[in-house]
This record gives C-alpha cells, sequence and structure tokens, in this order.
C-alpha cells in the first residue's frame, strides 16, 4: 500500500543513483510538533464555581462514547463518522485536532460493524471527513457523506444500508491521487473558541479596514462568506458575522455543537431534528435524539441531580467549547521573538491578526452578569476571522454560503506548535510546506509567500519556530 517508501533509488539511463545522493536545496526546517506539556485543554482563567460546573459537565459528555441503542448515549447513526467528539478533538488535549494514531480504525467495527476503512483514512494519518463535489447526474453536491454505517451492530438489529462507494483510491497520506470528485476536511481545535465568539462584529469590521494600503498593495481582500467583495462573512439568518469552521459557515458554538452531532454522528437533536436517512429498518429512536432532560438522573449517592444535567448534549458540548482555554505559548526565545517580528514584516498578520479584543459576554452560568473570563479579554488568535482566497492550489471545489471553491477562514495559529496536520484536507505535516502551499495563481497569500521566501534561511527558520512555539 506504502510502496513509495520502499524506493531506494532513481533509475537514469539506465544507471542506478542512490537517492542520499540528491540533495534538498537548503532551507528552513520544520521542527514537528513542540514536546513537552500540551499547556491546552484547561478552563479559562477566572471562571466563577457556576462556570465551572458547566463547564466540567459539557467536558464529561465531549468525551462520551455514543451508541445506536441500549446503552446511556443513544442516537448513533444510521450514517456516522465517529461516536465521540474526542475522537477528532484530541491533539495534544481533548479539544484539540486529529491525533497520531487515527481511532477510527477500531470505530469502523465496533460491536460487529461491517464497515470498511475508506481509502484516505489510515492508522497514520489524520481524521477526515469526506464531500462529494458533485452527484451522480451532475449536479452541485457539497454536502458531508457520512463514511461509516450502523449495520451490521449488535445495537441496531436488522439495519442492513450500505457505505457510500468513495471510488477510485489515491495517496491515503496526501487525498491526493484518487477520486476528483472527493474534497476532505480534517476537524479544526476548539481551544479559545468561547472568546472568538466574544469578538465583536464591529472589532471583526474595524480590523478588516486596518493596514488597507498595505493589504491592497498585497492583494489582499479579506471580504469572504458574502457576494460582494469588502464584505465579511455575514449570517443568511440575522445578517451578523460568521465565524467558525473552515469556511465561517457557521455562526455560533451552539449551532456548529447541533450540526457536528447529526452530521458526525448522525445524532438528531433540538437545531438538527431529522435524521439524515430514513432507511426502513435503522430507525430506531424518536427524534430528536438528544433534547433538554426534564428529568435528569440523580447525583452520586441519589444525591439531587446537579442543575448542568438538565440541558442538552449540545448545550453542554458548546457551555465545554466556550469556557475552554487557549493554548497557551511556549517560552520566547531569541528566535521566537525575531520570527514574531518577521512574521509581520513579511506580512503574515495582515491576514493572521496576532490579538483581537471580546466585548461584554453573557455566559451560561449567568444570565444578568457578564463573565469576567470572557468579557474585555485580550484573544492572541492570529486570525481575522475573515475567509480569503486561497486560490487554485488549495480550492476544494466547495463552496458555502458565499466562501467559494477556493475561499477559506483565517485559520487561528494559536496552539500550531503542536499540531499534526496542516491545511483544510490535512495533506501535510510539513509546516514549511503548508506556508509554501499557500502560494497558486488566484490566492491572496502568494505575494507574502513569496516575501518569506526571499528571507535568508536563518530568517525564514526563526518564523518556523515562532509558529512552533505557539
Amino acid at each position: 500500500m506504502h510502496s513509495f517508501r520502499l524506493m531506494t533509488g532513481i533509475v537514469i539511463s539506465g544507471l542506478v543513483v542512490a537517492a542520499a545522493t540528491i540533495k534538498k536545496p537548503a532551507g528552513p526546517v520544520d521542527p514537528g510538533v513542540r514536546q513537552g506539556a500540551s499547556n491546552a485543554g484547561q478552563p479559562l482563567p477566572g471562571l466563577t464555581a457556576d462556570e465551572m460546573a458547566f463547564f466540567a459537565d459539557g467536558a464529561s459528555r465531549f468525551v462520551e462514547v455514543e451508541t445506536v441503542t441500549g446503552g446511556p448515549n443513544i442516537g448513533l447513526g444510521p450514517r456516522f463518522n465517529g461516536n465521540q467528539c474526542a475522537q477528532c478533538h484530541a491533539q495534544p488535549a481533548i479539544g484539540g485536532s486529529s491525533p497520531s494514531t487515527n481511532p477510527l480504525l477500531a470505530a469502523a467495527t465496533l460491536q460487529g460493524g461491517k464497515n470498511v476503512l475508506p481509502w484516505f483514512i489510515y492508522s497514520e494519518g489524520p481524521i477526515r471527513e469526506v464531500r462529494f463535489k458533485k452527484n451522480p447526474n451532475g449536479t452541485v453536491d457539497g454536502g458531508v457523506h457520512a463514511m461509516f454505517v450502523i449495520s451490521g451492530r449488535s445495537d441496531a438489529p436488522g439495519c442492513n444500508i450500505a457505505q457510500p462507494n468513495f471510488g477510485k483510491p489515491g495517496n491515503p497520506k496526501t487525498g491526493y491521487g484518487g477520486n476528483s470528485n472527493l474534497a476532505f476536511r480534517i476537524a479544526t481545535p476548539v481551544f479559545g473558541l468561547g472568546l472568538i465568539e466574544a469578538i465583536p462584529d464591529s472589532t471583526i469590521l474595524n480590523n478588516m479596514t486596518t493596514d488597507s494600503n498595505s493589504k491592497r498593495s498585497y492583494g489582499i481582500g479579506g471580504h469572504p462568506n458574502a457576494e460582494i467583495s469588502g464584505v465579511a462573512n455575514r449570517s443568511a439568518n440575522d445578517g451578523t458575522i460568521t465565524r467558525f469552521g473552515w469556511k465561517a459557515q457557521n455562526k455560533s458554538l451552539l449551532v456548529f455543537a447541533g450540526e457536528a452531532y447529526n452530521v458526525e454522528m448522525g445524532i438528531t437533536n433540538m437545531l438538527f431534528p431529522q435524521e439524515r436517512d430514513y432507511t426502513p429498518g435503522c430507525i430506531f429512536n424518536a427524534t430528536p435524539e438528544d433534547a433538554t432532560n426534564f428529568t435528569p438522573p440523580p447525583g452520586p449517592n441519589g444525591a439531587p441531580p446537579p442543575y448542568a444535567g438538565v440541558l442538552s448534549d449540545i448545550e453542554a458540548f458548546g457551555n465545554f467549547m466556550r469556557m475552554l482555554a487557549p493554548p497557551a505559548p511556549a517560552a520566547d526565545t531569541y528566535s521566537t521573538i525575531h520570527g514574531r517580528a518577521l512574521f509581520s514584516k513579511v506580512g503574515c498578520a495582515l491576514c493572521h491578526t496576532p490579538t483581537l479584543m471580546t466585548a461584554k459576554q453573557i455566559n451560561s452560568g449567568g444570565a444578568a452578569v457578564p463573565s469576567a473570563a470572557l468579557s474585555n479579554q485580550p484573544v492572541h488568535l492570529y486570525s481575522d476571522v475573515l475567509v480569503h482566497r486561497m486560490g487554485n492550489g488549495l480550492a476544494d471545489g466547495i463552496s458555502q454560503g458565499g466562501a467559494g471553491v477556493d475561499e477559506f477562514r483565517t485559520a487561528p495559529l494559536w496552539g500550531v506548535g503542536q499540531r499534526i496536520y496542516f491545511l483544510h484536507d490535512g495533506r501535510t505535516s510539513d509546516l514549511v510546506e503548508a506556508i509554501y502551499l499557500h502560494k497558486s495563481p488566484h490566492s491572496e497569500a502568494s505575494r507574502v509567500v513569496e516575501n518569506f521566501r526571499r528571507l535568508k534561511v536563518s530568517d525564514q527558520q526563526d518564523i518556523i519556530n515562532f509558529l512552533r512555539g505557539l
């Protein structure tokens, strides 16, 4: 399967030239995932006792394994990608991104499941979700097609539906070279999302016009999820700025949680109450399967149930993400300090804005008093929360809202030092390669990447070290 790894030489005119004699051009080196403490997965500092209770409740549900029937957490399927939030959000701590060992290999056959792993899922690769660009009749698709089905599972007796056909296989590491109708996404980390949710629209809009002359000279627009250039990502529901997901397609953490529960695990909820597949014999529960718990189970030793227990799962997930602290960076070194300055000098910070501010924000723990942990806080996210054209090289062929086929939200860079996979589809684990892939025809980042390329190697290395320190 990985025969390309067994190549030891290159045949040219009948002569074997040892691969070891082929020198790579001098350049910066990605030191890889930063070692040591994760510095992630903790609650925001300054939470009240009530807020901590809601955070702990959400954290406990985030790691629960879902079943179809018969368990404490029912509703899985009929089609699904995973059976636990923490499967996709595990690196370097709960709430992060794809771990080094792919957990979907076990999930596919759990409880007697008959699923075959798609070619783009393998043990040492990222957890990917898959979308089809077009339907068989040639019309636009763009939706998520769950990889697995509940057929054969002991908790889904009698269900018999087939997995999708993912077509011609390609390179499982990059996801390329196979069926060209597929588009992949990996999970975005959920660290610090409550702070991002608390950034006012006015702050995002003001930042969009900051350094406008420099942005214009670089060809940077930042209009994204809207039809008219210069307009920020707008929700079709209320006109406010959307900010979550690879294309900034989701408005709030509650919507983000509800959609993932339904699309990734097949669990219906109060925001998405219908099943995605109504095949007879495969519907086992009344819908929505996740709802407000009017009669929550009692606490330990028969004690009255904690009030947090009345929440639905998606509300609890939202609370967990809302109060999850951003990753803490590593201690500064001369190299990372210099790299931070160069990061701005070459133009990276024109999109990856180092800091935005929150406003007064109410949290679930108090309906009248703003949360001190979320209100008037600096958010060191390294993102402008807008979507930008990334060009032909990164285009995924999928439009969402007003975000076109090559447009993506500026990915927050906090925590990037301990991520394993980069870009929307996880095609590389090399941060240097990820930077160079930002340059392609029609990409707003091309001029910035060219500035990076023109730096001396030691300066390039300082930028890489700075990023791996975040």
